[in-house]
């Protein structure tokens, strides 16, 4: 267990804080030093870029803020987005912040579906789409564009940050429910600090790194890593929206400098697949961040045999961040994410029950103590899951891992069967409800299948309803369908039709048990 004592060892946040206030600090010091930069054409000149001072994104976000009290929202109100990758995006993640409203970012790879599901669940009554992602809310939902968040920053005052307090809700993210619907992860103004462990713990950050982040606005992975975190240090965040081509992301760590570089294993393996590093000046370049999936020895290996740099991994939830990690200051420990951060509270319990943490070496559930000011306030209307999740002064979050006697943490899969695809949390049972409303299927049954060391993707087990009808076997209506109505990461790769399923003595499928049956 991580700490001299039991609980979170770190300093706690101030009892008034707005996270928005917090991350741009850096405009009372340094107005004028650039905070973020926002690639669209990856072969244009580096003056070309959209360029953000911390004293322009400052007011911006304020000028948001002020802007969407402006039409009535008040504390607590939620606002989703549903917008492309621009500057926009963050500014209203931001400045809802800022306004004490509680901003929903959604992904812009969602189904209008799903879309909907999430703006009638989270309540919100305002949402700020782009036009190619625009859904049809109920009449109460007001609906504003890109043409709006503009009226926004040019029509109002910049106000001053809301007087929230630590413990006020600032964000609603949503993630796999163990009953198959998405819940929502509500965080609290507090949660910026929470990741105070992160910046020395895992980065390494300085005021003077510039930070290329490969993922979109609209993931919390870029929203965190990419924006809070360098933001709260002074540093400069680039971040591209231009067409997605492996081959840019050599070419932009080279044209911006990028001291640090952050994205999920898979995108490293592509990266070093489809260019030749040696091509591109990556002297600047201290070492590489990832997270969202395990990093196999193999892709660390070849990352540091042709770079000759580091590659730090963290491992964490929806529901606390990253929390265990690897960095300048604690050596890579192949097969491990690394250790819990300084001042974390982090323990293997028992499967079966009780709070005593497992001493080295035992396999358990890893859990995060309960006083760490990065763990949500709860899952947003529901309690029957938030009960499942606390075990008295711990939050136990589904991993099972033991802790070696260094204090590293090994990781042995999910104790439920929530699935990792490209970094998101998928539940088979979203997927399966999607794919039992196609008529051709009688029963299915979906898990994760191993197809290379490192590499794992979603698979469908199907029974078919007529094996003899032409369709009966044939997976391309199925993906078709799974395409239709689920976002491109919670669809299936692979279709594999049996004539059964593999389950328990009570009926219940085996899931696990999928990869290995053939019938």
């Amino acid at each position: 267990m991580s700490g001299a004592r039991r609980g979170y060892a770190g300093e706690q946040p101030p009892e008034r804080f707005n996270m928005a206030r917090y991350c741009l600090a850096a405009a009372r010091a340094t107005p004028d030093k650039v905070a973020l930069v926002v690639v669209s054409d990856a072969q244009a000149p580096v003056e070309r870029a959209e360029t953000w001072t911390y004293g322009q994104l400052d007011e911006a976000v304020r000028r948001v803020a002020a802007g969407l009290r402006g039409l009535g929202l008040e504390p607590g109100a939620r606002l989703m987005i549903r917008m492309g990758n621009t500057s926009d995006y963050a500014l209203l993640f931001f400045g809802a912040i800022a306004a004490g409203c509680v901003p929903l970012p959604s992904s812009a790879q969602l189904t209008d579906q799903e879309a909907d599901f999430l703006l009638a669940d989270s309540g919100a009554r305002v949402i700020a789409m782009s036009d190619d992602l625009a859904i049809r809310p109920p009449p109460d939902v007001r609906v504003f564009g890109p043409a709006d968040v503009a009226a926004l920053r040019a029509n109002h005052a910049p106000q001053a940050y809301a007087d929230t307090a630590a413990d006020d809700p600032a964000f609603l993210v949503y993630t796999s429910g163990t009953t198959g619907q998405p819940k929502g992860v509500l965080h609290a103004q507090r949660s910026a600090w929470g990741r105070r462990p992160m910046y020395q713990g895992w980065y390494g950050i300085r005021s003077d790194d510039v930070i290329l982040h490969a993922g979109a606005f609209n993931w919390t992975y870029t929203l965190g890593v990419g924006l809070t975190d360098p933001w709260a240090n002074g540093a400069t965040a680039v971040l591209y929206n231009g067409p997605r081509d492996v081959a840019v992301w050599p070419l932009l760590m080279a044209k911006f400098r990028a001291t640090l570089f952050a994205a999920v294993p898979g995108l490293y393996r592509q990266i070093l697949k489809y260019n030749d590093l040696r091509d591109f000046d990556l002297s600047s370049l201290r070492h590489g961040l990832t997270a969202g999936e395990a990093l196999s020895a193999a892709l660390l290996e070849q990352w540091r045999t042709i770079t000759g740099k580091e590659l730090y991994e963290a491992l964490g939830m929806s529901e606390c961040s990253t929390y265990i990690s690897s960095s300048p200051s604690v050596p890579v420990k192949a097969g491990s994410p690394g250790k819990p951060q300084q001042g974390r509270c982090v323990a293997a319990l028992p499967v079966e029950g009780g709070e005593e943490p497992l001493p080295p070496g035992e396999t358990g559930l890893l859990a995060v103590h309960r006083g760490d000011p990065g763990l949500m306030l709860g899952y947003w209307n529901r309690p029957e899951e938030e009960a499942l999740v606390y075990r008295g002064e711990w939050f136990i979050g589904g991993d099972l891992v033991h802790f070696d006697a260094d204090g590293y943490m090994i990781y042995h899969g999910r104790n439920d069967d929530v699935m990792n695809a490209m970094g998101y949390r998928v539940s088979p049972l979203e997927v399966e409800h999607c794919l039992s409303q196609h008529p051709a299927v009688a029963e299915v049954a979906v898990t994760e299948l191993t197809v290379r060391e490192g590499v794992s993707v979603i698979a469908a087990f199907v029974v078919p309803r007529d094996p003899d009808e032409p369709e009966g076997m044939d997976a391309a209506p199925l993906l078709a369908h799974a395409r239709q109505h689920l976002a491109a990461y919670k669809c299936p790769r692979e279709i594999l039709f049996t004539d059964s399923l593999p389950r328990t003595a009570n009926g219940k499928v085996r899931r696990r048990d999928l990869a290995n049956w053939r019938r």
